[in-house]
């Protein structure tokens, strides 16, 4: 279980256009890791469309939002063009972060052995440390978006 303070894990992934992002590239400002289960699934489309909606909220408290799921990158650029994503869709094929970040769904949606990212935000500050998470207790719950802001000021 990841603690408040401590290091975020780090991750190489690659995004919708199929280039390599890293935690690390993006020091200096705010990260909000916004893991969710499957793209063009209900749920997953209002929280990031809600996600695009608080850019210039976001922009203005010097965060950027990466949205993280088990999908290729191919799917990820259909649903990020198909909803004019302005953040970075990455795609943990190999599932090594939802791993490290602890928010593995094993099982999902009943087809066993198929694992998905549990839906989950993560708050990274400045300096690479984890500064707020949630994990829903079920894949259908929306993060709260009023906490979210309030964590990033």
């Amino acid at each position: 279980m990841l603690k408040i303070g401590e290091d975020a894990p780090d991750f190489s992934l690659l995004d919708q256009n199929r280039e390599t992002v890293t935690g690390g590239e993006h020091r200096g400002k705010q990260v909000v890791l916004a893991f969710f289960p499957a793209a063009f699934t209900g749920v997953c489309e209002e929280e990031l469309c809600t996600f695009n909606s608080m850019r210039s909220d976001l922009n203005q408290l010097n965060a950027q939002v990466i949205g993280i799921s088990v999908d290729a990158p191919f799917s990820n650029n259909a649903f990020a063009e198909a909803n004019n994503f302005s953040f970075p869709l990455l795609s943990d094929y190999t599932r090594s972060t939802v791993a490290a970040y602890g928010v593995a769904l094993d099982d999902f949606a009943g087809m066993q052995g198929y694992t998905a990212a549990q839906r989950s935000v993560f708050i990274v500050d400045a300096d690479g440390n984890l500064k707020w998470s949630w994990i829903a207790d079920d894949p259908g719950q929306m993060p709260d978006f009023d906490a979210i802001r309030a964590a990033l000021q």
